[in-house]
């Protein structure tokens, strides 16, 4: 059994040269109520990254914020 559970892909990234790639899933931890998590990822999904999670709030503000960054 599986500790997490991948409700939605929102974003997806083209991998890089190593395969991986990087993902905004909106995920359940152990069962929890769902986060936003972002982390590289191999190319079938069975091995992952170290990553962050947000919850909706949080990731409001962060794209609040890089809104205002000029890329």
């Amino acid at each position: 059994m599986s500790n997490y559970e991948i409700q939605q892909t929102l974003v997806s990234l083209p991998p890089e040269n190593s395969g991986w790639h990087k993902e905004l899933n909106q995920i359940s931890w152990f069962g929890r109520d769902p986060v936003y998590d972002i982390r590289d990822w191999n190319e079938d999904r069975s091995k992952m990254g170290k990553g962050t999670t947000f919850t909706k709030s949080e990731l409001k503000s962060f794209i609040e914020k890089l809104q205002e960054v000029s890329l």
